[in-house]
């Protein structure tokens, strides 16, 4: 007797997973699809600085001898005691925010307390909404939405050079509002939030009680314009933040960050403690990883300056050159390495993935299209990092003059 045919039946994942979108990544893909047919691609797409940056040599030798020393154990859920205080001593003295180092917590990135922040403030009933800057890092729209929350852009003004728009944060707060973000400097835009304007939106956040998430992984990637910290000026408004060493200290595949607790009042004493509780079930940051991590911020810091030199003459190149191309405008960042500037696509493209897409199939040039930051203020725009030497910076702008030109 014959067995009867197995059916294959097709595995679901679950529906949250499909609202998963990174812009930064995705586009990748497509390029490495032309490099397999044996195309070259000129990448100014991730923001990856050791690429073009060395890590210091002695955070490496931190991070060799915590290995060569067998520092390879699980270490505290909450980081390491050492590094903990050494962050709390750099915020007091470099970002004059009067924290300590029970107010911090050691986590694998800023990626991971991203998703720290958005378990514990985003409820799964799509009513829980986050106020985020248009545009914006894409993680915080997708793990908002992937939390079955609600992400609400509000404005960055480009006519003002990008500052956040106060009115629009203030017509956007509802009783569903869980928090209000910050990412200053802004990633794509390059933007730093004035004091002005730090203290209006602490002023906000006060009246409606509710906290503030500061992004502030950009902290030291700074040119003209001074980075402020909102918790130096929020008073007894609660702020989450966030920071790591994976730019300032050349680190990004290393995986280390953290989050800190600015919070005078107790307001997030039960969201410090489910954190907590969740850093427990995760286990631990790299171990080895927070040795280097002392070594970084208790160490030489001369290699800041001199990145940001070069910086600075690459960005300066990048706006000038982004600025002669008919169609493209860009305003000039003040701190991080991206640009983001707007492009006029007329009947040419029906959007700006569609531009980016077609300038890397015909000029092997990639960038990222503006409105994977943000579908309401990032489209029309894409986004340009500007890490690489001058000389690749000339090629690529080079090759995206004369594909503006036909």
């Amino acid at each position: 007797m014959m067995k009867p045919e197995k059916t294959i039946k097709t595995i679901r994942s679950s529906p949250r997973l499909k609202s998963i979108e990174y812009a930064i990544r995705d586009v990748v893909a497509l390029a490495q699809k032309l490099e397999s047919n044996g195309k070259s691609v000129t990448y100014l797409s991730i923001g990856d600085p050791p690429k073009y940056f060395p890590t210091p040599r002695h955070i490496k030798d931190a991070l060799i001898k915590a290995v060569n020393e067998d520092q390879n154990y699980y270490f505290d859920s909450l980081g390491l005691p050492e590094l903990r205080e050494a962050i709390a001593e750099k915020e007091n003295k470099i970002n004059k925010i009067p924290i300590t180092m029970d107010d911090v917590l050691i986590t694998e990135g800023v990626s991971e307390g991203i998703l720290f922040v958005q378990s514990a403030l985003i409820n799964a009933n799509k009513k829980d909404e986050l106020l985020i800057p248009g545009p914006s890092y894409p993680p915080w729209l997708s793990f908002t939405n992937f939390y079955e929350g609600n992400p609400v852009e509000y404005r960055l003004n480009e006519e003002n050079n990008w500052q956040p728009d106060i009115e629009d944060i203030r017509q956007k707060i509802t009783e569903n509002t869980r928090g209000i973000l910050l990412l200053s400097p802004n990633n794509p835009t390059g933007v730093i939030y004035s004091e002005k304007q730090l203290k209006a939106i602490a002023d906000l956040a006060g009246e409606y009680q509710i906290p503030v998430i500061a992004d502030d992984i950009y902290d030291r990637y700074t040119y003209d314009k001074k980075f402020i910290s909102l918790a130096s000026v929020a008073k007894d408004v609660p702020v989450i933040g966030l920071n790591g060493f994976s730019k300032t200290y050349l680190m990004t595949g290393w995986r280390l960050g953290y989050l800190y607790y600015y919070d005078p009042e107790h307001y997030l004493d039960e969201l410090r403690e489910d954190i907590g509780r969740l850093a427990r079930i995760r286990l631990c940051a790299s171990s080895p990883a927070q040795v280097a991590g002392v070594a970084a911020l208790r160490g030489p810091q001369d290699h800041i300056k001199k990145v940001m030199q070069q910086l600075r003459e690459r960005r300066d190149y990048t706006c000038k050159r982004l600025n002669e191309i008919e169609n493209i405008e860009c305003k000039v960042p003040e701190g991080a390495f991206y640009a983001f500037p707007k492009i006029d696509l007329g009947d040419r493209w029906k959007d700006d993935k569609e531009f980016i897409i077609d300038l890397l199939n015909t000029k092997q040039v990639l960038f990222v299209y503006g409105s994977g930051f943000g579908p309401k203020y990032g489209s029309g725009h894409f986004r340009v990092v500007y890490l690489a030497p001058i000389p690749i910076l000339e090629q690529a702008f080079d090759k995206l003059a004369d594909f503006m030109k036909h």
